[in-house]
């Protein structure tokens, strides 16, 4: 990439939890490493600075890519990052699609289930056995709508494939069902009493360390900086700039 590509503009939900922004603001330096040549800048939807609108105006004229730090489709990428993108006059932007899903979502997830002591694949029996009562419950934010909804239940299926089989039964923090308790619940009837919680969150706050907590075994952290992020929002960004 050359310095006169057109800036990539992360673009975060907002959140009251400190621990947010300082994590999001190790992603981009992540990405910032990978493609030097490319001005990564960070606004929000709401709630935390800089807003989304401030750090357009602070572009000016030029082009630039607003790549949504959100998991799958809803209210954010179809109306709320448009109406960003129209109000910022002086700028030829294009939204990227969301993050989720895509196989570098899941490696993160996978990872963080690991570095919490997930169990990782080898050929000893016993180990299989111990897996044939294990479950993942991947952790959501949740949205009314049904495209989001669909987004995660394909990550979880990805995440499935990728743990070996294990079942995952998407959840959600709010707006949606079921719950992580009612989807730890489901499991438990199927003979999963082993069940962990994988964090489909990308930064520390309310919602995931509320569904954390309710967890039975082990709970992954938020994906965080995991390095398959940064590479993600790279992909995303290139993907946008490739299409017609």
């Amino acid at each position: 990439m050359h310095s006169d590509s057109p800036a990539l503009v992360v673009v975060a939900h907002g959140s009251r939890d400190p621990r947010a922004l300082r994590t999001i603001t190790r992603l981009l330096d992540r990405v910032r490493e990978l493609r030097p040549g490319v001005d990564v800048r960070l606004g929000h939807i709401e709630i935390s600075e800089p807003l989304l609108s401030a750090t357009l105006d602070g572009l000016g004229p030029g082009r630039a890519v607003l790549v949504p730090l959100l998991l799958g489709r809803g209210v954010h990428i179809k109306r709320d990052l448009p109406a960003f993108a129209a109000g910022a006059t002086l700028l030829d932007t294009r939204i990227a699609a969301p993050l989720g899903p895509h196989p570098l979502l899941v490696e993160a997830l996978y990872e963080r289930l690991v570095e919490a002591g997930w169990p990782v694949h080898d050929a000893d029996d016993r180990t299989y056995r111990a897996r044939s009562g294990t479950g993942v419950v991947l952790a959501a934010a949740g949205s009314r709508d049904p495209e989001f909804a669909a987004d995660t239940r394909r990550t979880a299926e990805l995440l499935s494939v990728r743990l070996g089989g294990v079942p995952v039964v998407p959840a959600y923090a709010s707006a949606a069902a079921p719950t992580v308790p009612e989807a730890l619940r489901a499991l438990a009837d199927r003979g999963r009493h082993r069940t962990a919680v994988a964090s489909c969150f990308t930064a520390p706050g309310y919602f995931a360390t509320r569904a954390a907590t309710s967890a039975p075994w082990i709970a992954a952290a938020p994906l965080g900086a995991h390095p398959a992020m940064a590479r993600l929002l790279l992909h995303r960004y290139d993907e946008a700039l490739a299409s017609p």
